[in-house]
């Protein structure tokens, strides 16, 4: 197969994903009990224009699956006059995770909100913050282990369990298929794969060719399902248990002309697209746009003293090509 010019392409598409935008904070006050300061008193406008609290939030990586939660988050917290600082490591990095709220803390945020790429080894530095007064929540992977206050998303052994039904429709129970997935320590795709695999062996006859991690890297995607494909070349159905191996099944489905079964976890504008085009079958969608909403809400509430739910269950929603681009619910 001639790939190597489109595959080249492909990682530099990847890799232009939008950087976030970083809203820096000049003025820190919230949850805990400020010093009095020694400079003059603030004018009566700039009292009014001064963020009541700070927020962090920090993504496992900067992609463009991530820009509906900023957005949604953006609003919130304009509405409630808090201030965002957005953080994440250009391609999945653990040290640099640890290293944000570790900035984020000295920095005296009032509230931070992370997907944790490592559930446990993140823990030690989320307890730092809840011991600094600040409180913390996960979206997407949770913590468990951790103090956090709250998890935001959904049971990614259902949505597992889900995303084999919905191959299991389409194969009527039998077939062959090839699987991808991203990071190998993150708790939401070790649960997501659990529940997939789990449904699969104990429901159908679907003989699972192979399993494959990209780790979160865009490029390590497209080489591990180009090897799948090279090696199972008969398969019947693609499975992406992330949104990084989705949007790479779309790049290679377009340049290889295929047409077998894609199915993805996230639903984003090149998903949506894709959905209408052909190269996606299916997507399962864990109603991400309402992370970034339900952030602000949960840690105002924090910051309030107020009790929160330890788990805030977004759903699943299941998108075809007949339902791409609709206002989809929980």
């Amino acid at each position: 197969m001639k790939r190597k010019s489109w595959k080249r392409t492909a990682v530099k598409v990847m890799r232009a994903a939008p950087v976030l935008i970083l809203l820096t904070a000049a003025a820190l006050s919230g949850c805990r009990e400020q010093p009095p300061s020694r400079a003059s008193a603030p004018s009566v406008s700039e009292a009014k224009a001064a963020p009541a609290r700070t927020f962090g939030i920090i993504y496992p990586m900067a992609d463009a699956y991530y820009e509906a939660v900023t957005e949604s988050a953006a609003r919130a917290a304009e509405a409630a006059g808090v201030r965002l600082i957005i953080k994440a490591p250009d391609e999945a990095n653990l040290e640099q995770q640890i290293r944000m709220m570790e900035t984020m803390i000295k920095q005296g945020v009032d509230g931070i909100a992370i997907s944790p790429i490592h559930s446990d080894m993140l823990a030690p530095v989320i307890d730092k913050a809840v011991d600094a007064g600040i409180p913390v929540i996960c979206f997407e992977s949770d913590a468990p282990d951790s103090r956090r206050l709250s998890y935001i998303g959904t049971d990614n052994i259902r949505a597992g369990e889900r995303m084999g039904e919905a191959i299991d429709g389409l194969l009527k129970g039998r077939g062959m298929i090839l699987v991808s997935t991203g990071f190998s320590d993150s708790l939401h795709l070790r649960e997501r794969l659990e529940g997939f695999l789990g449904y699969i062996h104990r429901e159908t006859d679907i003989d699972v060719l192979e399993v494959r991690y990209n780790e979160g890297i865009p490029g390590q995607a497209l080489t591990e399902l180009e090897g799948m494909i090279d090696d199972h070349p008969h398969f019947d159905a693609f499975v992406a248990l992330d949104f990084v191996s989705g949007a790479t099944s779309v790049l290679v489905w377009k340049a290889m002309g295929l047409n077998r079964y894609a199915l993805t976890f996230g639903l984003m504008p090149d998903i949506t697209e894709a959905l209408r085009n052909g190269q996606i079958t299916m997507a399962i969608s864990l109603n991400e746009h309402r992370w970034g909403t339900l952030i602000v809400e949960q840690l105002l509430k924090a910051c309030n003293g107020e009790e929160i739910p330890g788990f805030v269950d977004t759903g699943i929603t299941l998108v075809d090509a007949g339902t791409a681009g609709r206002k989809t619910g929980g």
